[in-house]
């Protein structure tokens, strides 16, 4: 048993896990699970550059994750960075601030590594799992991408597109600093556009109608998991494992699409960063489904993250 960290650094979010994990029986025991939104990719994709202000949001979410890291006496970190840090120029100022206060510097993987880390973390628990059929197509939704990985017991094939929650929320709806309240048609349908050519540059070289079993990881997913089961507020213990079926994922889409800022923050189970970009984000989740025909998303509150953790371990 060994005790280790892994913190996540997305477009939108920074999560820390410590867990202890035993490589033998293939236990992972959570200690201490923690997610801040922290949008380091504000402004990422219209200017190529991190944003003073969301990265000074970063570092004090990664200050208060390394005294916790410190409290619970860590022997690991791996710290691994996305999306937004791989397109930014000034990635090295990222990457200098971390290892002040970390100790530790920031790996920015490859759409690919990353692909494989969130295989790992999202299907090491369902394997074996009853009326769960192989091969698994894990689909991790974030900010300014989305991971396809399909698999059986291994990586199979993998691939990463630039189709985010974020990326898309900032490209089609954003105007003069606001977002589209509720978006127009044309603007829905804009980003369908560019979620449709993405599938297609997937299915190039991943299989993605060999699929059996749909997993869906990552935020836009687990909160269309909260709003399915019209929970008071966001159950992790409730959500992961869940089933969402393809008909109430298409109801969820078009009420959260059609919805004003208002409306979308009064859900009980919605995280206050979320609800500007939770539209574009169930809309990447339903073309998915509709494009392998599949009727169900298996939800899974373990990820990239928890791969990442036995990376270390």
């Amino acid at each position: 048993m060994s005790r280790v960290a892994a913190i996540d650094c997305g477009t939108n979010s920074i999560r820390l896990l410590v867990a202890d994990a035993n490589p033998q029986t293939g236990e992972l025991v959570d200690l201490e699970r923690r997610m801040t939104i922290v949008r380091l990719g504000q402004g990422v994709d219209r200017t190529g550059r991190l944003a003073p202000e969301a990265l000074e949001r970063t570092f004090a979410a990664c200050r208060e994750y390394a005294q916790v890291i410190k409290e619970y006496g860590a022997e690991r970190l791996r710290f691994v960075a996305t999306s937004a840090s791989r397109d930014a120029e000034n990635r090295d100022e990222f990457v200098r601030g971390v290892v002040g206060i970390l100790g530790v510097e920031p790996e920015v993987i490859t759409g690919d590594q990353e692909a494989e880390f969130s295989f790992t973390g999202a299907t090491k628990e369902l394997t074996g799992r009853d009326h769960l059929d192989k091969p698994f197509l894990v689909v991790d939704i974030g900010g300014g991408s989305t991971e396809f990985v399909v698999g059986d017991d291994h990586v199979r094939a993998a691939r990463s597109v630039d189709v985010g929650c974020v990326r898309m929320t900032e490209r089609h709806l954003l105007r003069d600093g606001v977002v589209s309240d509720p978006p127009t048609e044309a603007q829905i349908a804009a980003i369908r556009a560019d979620i449709d050519a993405a599938l297609d540059l997937v299915e190039e070289t991943v299989p993605l109608r060999e699929a059996r079993t749909l997993v869906g990881l990552a935020g836009s997913v687990t909160t269309v998991s909260a709003i399915a089961q019209d929970l008071p507020e966001y159950d992790s213990a409730r959500i992961h494992h869940s089933r969402v079926s393809h008909d109430r994922v298409r109801e969820i889409t078009r009420e959260l699409l059609h919805s004003t800022h208002a409306e979308r923050a009064t859900i009980p189970s919605m995280h206050p960063g979320r609800v500007d970009v939770i539209g574009a984000g169930s809309l990447v989740l339903l073309a998915i489904m509709e494009r392998i025909g599949a009727e169900e998303v298996v939800v899974s509150e373990h990820d990239i993250l928890d791969g990442i953790a036995w990376s270390v371990a």
